[in-house]
Parts: structure tokens; C-alpha cells; sequence
């Protein structure tokens, strides 16, 4: 090879296009050997060893910008560059895996967005009767709950167990669903809303559903927007509410006002 190869035999020993070979020409990574006789360029043995290793760098994730500087390198800052590079290249590997991890989760429906406790509650809301409606409108509202207020949440999921592990609660809250369609003048409305106010009042862990997750946030803003995600509550269930917590307010319990 005393008289050299041209570019095209050159790309192809070191297992490059020759497109590529000119981009690291046009990059100054390779320099470009001289024309012969017959106006082609001839590469010798230091070019091909240039371009192996410019190629071994790039294909080991070290960006084209930062090869030039790394080959021109002592050997004790040549090893101190390729581990920043190997760093950077673990947390990319490590963010890679997170999108994976996500993605795999989106497949599994409501683990998407909650934790593994969270996607088990919903399926106990499933087996204990409770509509594919009224199941996402509750999914929606603890992701919500998970972004504006992380503190609280595992608290706030510890209340909702301890609802559906009681069967008085369970039939409350489902004749809370059923009254969001009754009229808004039934006489229903304030029995039932007095009913879940004793029931409240008569168990501090219960109660903390109320007064706990707003406690936590810097605005009753935050809570509005979880409590009342979605479509706008029914003229029904605005009255159950509105009675609801002025039961607990004459009790003496502090609920903040929304803004």
C-alpha cells in the first residue's frame, strides 16, 4: 500500500461510506491526503488509521464534535474525555429505559399514570361495582391529585382504602353517583348529604379525606381543580355538596373556600 487507496477503497476497508469519509475531511478529523499524478487522492496507512479511529469513536457514542479534540489528546486526558462520555451516555441509557418502562406501562391502562397500588384500588372499585365511568373519573382525579399535591398522595390513597374496605361506605358513595341525575329540588339530596356528614363526623379517617389534601396545598385552587376535574357537577350533586360541607361546618371542621 506503499503508493496508497483511493477514498472509495479507503471507506471500504475501514467499513465507512465514502460519504462519511469527506464529512470527517469537511470536520478536520481526517486530514485530506494529496492528489497523485492522475489527480486522485491516495491514502496511506496514517489516513486509514485516522479514519478507524474517528469511526470507532463515533460508533462509541462520542459526538463528531468532540472526536477531533479526543484524537489529538495525551493519553491521560484521552481517558478523562471518554468517561465523561461514558457518563453521558448512562444517563441517556438510564433515560431510554425510563421511556421504555413507560411505555410498557401505557399498555397496562391505568398504570401509565399511577403507582401499582393505585391500578389495584381502581380494580377493587371494578369488583365492588362500580362503573367504568365512575372508576376513570376517579383515576383522572388521583392523577391529578399525584402532580398537585405528591406529599399527600399515599395518604389520600390510605383514606380511599379505608373506604372501600367499609360496606357502609361503599353504598354511600354509590348513592352519591346515582344523585348527581336526580332532580336538583328532590328531597333526597339533603338526607343523603346528612347521612355522609354523620358518616364523616363519626370517623377521623374518613374525615381527612376532606380536610388532610387541602391542608397540603398552598391554594384551595389546587384542590378545586382535583376535586372538580372534568365535566361540571350536576345542579343535584352542587346541592349534596354545598349541604355536605355546611353539615361539617357547623360540626366546627375547617374547610377551606375555594377561590
Amino acid at each position: 500500500m506503499r503508493n496508497g487507496v483511493t477514498i472509495g477503497q479507503a471507506a471500504a476497508f475501514v467499513g465507512v461510506t465514502v460519504k462519511t469519509v469527506r464529512h470527517y475531511h469537511k470536520l478536520g478529523l481526517v486530514a485530506e491526503p494529496a492528489r497523485d499524478g492522475s489527480g486522485y487522492r491516495r491514502y496511506g496507512s496514517d489516513h486509514l488509521l485516522r479514519l478507524v479511529q474517528a469511526r470507532t469513536l463515533a460508533a462509541a457514542g462520542v459526538p463528531l464534535a468532540e472526536v477531533g479534540p479526543l484524537l489529538d489528546a495525551d493519553p491521560e486526558r484521552f481517558g478523562t474525555e471518554l468517561a465523561g462520555v461514558r457518563r453521558r451516555l448512562d444517563e441517556r441509557i438510564a433515560e431510554l429505559q425510563a421511556r421504555r418502562a413507560m411505555l410498557d406501562r401505557l399498555a397496562e391502562g391505568d398504570r401509565a399514570l399511577l403507582p401499582d397500588r393505585a391500578a389495584a384500588l381502581l380494580d377493587r372499585m371494578r369488583g365492588l361495582g362500580y362503573t367504568e365511568a365512575e372508576t376513570a373519573a376517579t383515576r383522572d382525579g388521583w392523577v391529578l391529585a399525584r402532580a398537585l399535591v405528591p406529599d399527600g398522595f399515599d395518604d389520600y390513597l390510605d383514606q380511599f382504602a379505608h373506604v372501600l374496605d367499609d360496606s357502609r361506605l361503599v353504598a354511600l358513595t354509590r348513592r352519591v353517583a346515582e344523585a348527581a341525575a336526580w332532580a336538583p329540588d328532590d328531597p333526597r339530596i339533603d338526607a343523603l348529604a346528612d347521612d355522609a356528614a354523620d358518616l364523616y363526623l363519626a370517623d377521623p379517617v374518613l374525615l381527612s379525606t376532606v380536610t388532610g389534601m387541602r391542608a397540603r396545598t398552598d391554594t384551595a385552587a389546587r384542590y378545586t381543580l382535583i376535586a372538580r376535574h372534568g365535566d361540571e357537577p350536576t345542579p343535584a350533586m352542587a346541592r349534596l355538596s354545598a349541604r355536605f360541607e355546611a353539615r361539617l361546618r357547623s360540626a366546627g371542621v375547617r374547610i377551606p373556600r375555594p377561590d
